[in-house]
């Protein structure tokens, strides 16, 4: 993908040289520090030092008092609890964090997660009407519930008691809830407004804890859920999120719960696990039951009480995962060769695809997919239920919601954010819609929206990367969304000993005028500079740093982002 490289600002020279000092740094990684935010020792002592003494009164949040106060009393009247949670990760980890908290006290709990395609996204109607013919006289919702109106006020009239945590935005009204936790709420004060649904859950299970005198340190046995709802809802690993996604980690790499251990053991994760291997190994093990058939094997994998049900839960979830992944490539083999076909002159600014047989549960991944290819708002749809359903990804700042929302008369329901939506319409409306949604993708793009942007935090000489800097880096994890992982670029390079590594890849070592270290690059998919490489052009390069262990020996490497000859 051709990137257009942004170098990030250089911070005011005093405010860079104070905090060098103050905390012996360089003032390149100085500068990096402020960049993020981070501009005096105190915000660096937390930001090294993640501290969970440092997480947010949970009482803070409005309606914790009441949510505490319901849940207290439904344990002390022995009322039968049903939790109840969206079938993707986010949701999955919330209902297994939320139900062995409680089961490990208190037996009258169940657990209940929608089907993807009987009941859609969210709180049901079926849903609400099985707790109310199971005799549950308390519903807790977690990653869900938010705009559910009209089932919360089903759910009043059944005499099912309701506390919703949720943590995506709430609409003009709030549901009539015993409780409605989500600190996205404006009459909400909590001071940290991005928590994820297991956030919000956990907040709960904090609250009710230091009510009923439990131990806390107990509660830090699930931050291994929280952790991966974080990683998988690409919530911002800042503030709050930061340090509950720091010692989430270390229980994952440390001390798994069982269905976790038996993930790491299928995805074969072999070093310490970090933020990206929850994204592309762990996540997708425990969202493709929910893709495809039924999320409630994720739950059940997750809450495992060995090692030995663990591994056999988690071959059934890599069973549908191995599925999930055969729909994935096919459909978007099938899709990028549609774009192909339908390509006149390249001038089209968007991509609307539809199929009636692609599978439901991939073609948001699809969507993704074929940005990767054609950098451009995206709109993958299939027959469902005898109408026309889609997911929609989009662009860095191009507001793909607007966009469809323009397009309204031709919907009957869309709903979602600035880059990722949902739309439905009918079959037959799929011409219009295609050519409409071009035409205000049109109006409304630049050409600054369609050519990826690379940000680089900093130009290095290659004798700056060395093991002191490199771990002064690692310190700075975990990184994701708020919190990236630094990319550096060099320039006025040229390389050595170029090397192609299964026919698609290169590993090569750059050399710089004047420099002494000449660090080996590996560039995934840079097959195609092999000749370019070899002929000692003067190339820039931009790169992640990272360290490789082989036969027992460790190595700095540059992972190489882009390459920009002469």
């Amino acid at each position: 993908m051709d990137f257009r490289w942004k170098r990030k600002h250089k911070a005011l020279e005093e405010t860079v040289e104070r905090l060098s000092s103050d905390i012996n740094v360089n003032p390149t990684l100085a500068n990096m520090l402020v960049n993020r935010g981070i501009a005096d020792f105190q915000q660096a002592k937390d930001f090294f030092r993640p501290d969970l003494d440092k997480l947010h009164d949970p009482m803070r949040m409005k309606d914790m008092d009441l949510a505490v106060n319901r849940l207290v009393r439904a344990i002390e009247n022995n009322e039968p609890i049903l939790v109840y949670g969206d079938y993707d990760v986010d949701g999955t980890t919330s209902v297994a964090m939320f139900y062995s908290f409680l089961t490990s006290f208190y037996p009258h709990v169940a657990f209940y997660i929608p089907d993807r395609y009987k009941e859609g996204y969210g709180i049901s109607e079926k849903g609400v009407r099985y707790a109310a013919e199971n005799k549950f006289k308390l519903l807790v919702s977690l990653d869900c519930g938010i705009k559910a109106l009209d089932k919360i006020d089903l759910a009043n009239e059944l005499g099912v008691d309701c506390i919703i945590c949720d943590h995506h935005t709430p609409g003009e009204q709030l549901p009539k809830a015993i409780a409605v936790l989500d600190p996205k709420r404006e009459d909400c004060s909590y001071p940290y407004k991005e928590l994820s649904g297991c956030g919000v859950g956990f907040k709960l299970v904090q609250a009710f804890s230091e009510f009923t005198g439990r131990s806390q340190a107990n509660l830090y046995s699930y931050l291994d859920l929280v952790a991966i709802s974080i990683a998988s809802d690409i919530v911002p690993i800042t503030g709050e999120n930061r340090i509950l996604a720091y010692y989430g980690l270390d229980r994952i790499n440390n001390n798994p719960r069982p269905g976790i251990k038996a993930l790491i053991l299928k995805g074969k994760v072999e070093k310490d696990i970090d933020i990206t291997d929850i994204v592309f190994k762990i996540g997708p093990r425990i969202n493709a039951s929910g893709r495809l058939e039924h999320a409630k094997a994720s739950v059940e994998l997750l809450i495992a009480s060995s090692l030995d049900e663990g591994v056999r839960r988690a071959e059934l979830v890599e069973d549908v995962n191995a599925a999930r992944k055969n729909f994935d490539e096919n459909i978007t083999r099938e899709a990028l060769e549609m774009i192909d076909t339908q390509e006149q002159n390249g001038s089209s600014k968007s991509t609307v695809l539809f199929k009636e047989d692609w599978h439901k549960g991939v073609i948001g991944i699809v969507a993704s997919r074929c940005i990767e290819k054609y950098y451009r708002p995206t709109i993958i749809l299939t027959e469902s239920n005898n109408k026309a359903t889609g997911s929609a990804r989009s662009v860095f700042d191009f507001d793909i919601y607007e966009a469809i929302a323009a397009c309204s008369d031709l919907l009957e329901q869309f709903g979602g954010h600035k880059y990722a939506a949902g739309l439905t319409l009918s079959v037959e409306n799929v011409p219009a819609f295609q050519k409409k949604f071009e035409s205000i993708v049109s109006e409304r793009v630049s050409e600054i929206h369609l050519k990826p942007i690379l940000e680089i935090d900093e130009e290095l000489i290659l004798d700056q990367i060395n093991y002191r800097f490199y771990n002064i880096l690692k310190q700075m994890a975990p990184f994701g969304p708020g919190n990236p992982e630094p990319v550096f670029c060099a320039n006025q390079v040229h390389a050595e000993n170029v090397r192609v590594l299964k026919d698609k890849h290169l590993r090569f070592e750059i050399i710089q005028d004047g420099q002494n270290t000449r660090p080996v690059c590996i560039g995934f998919g840079f097959a195609k500079y092999y000749e370019l490489l070899n002929s000692k052009m003067r190339f820039n390069i931009a790169f992640e740093i990272r360290e490789n262990t082989f036969r027992n020996t460790s190595s700095l490497q540059l992972y190489v982002k882009d390459i920009k000859f002469d």
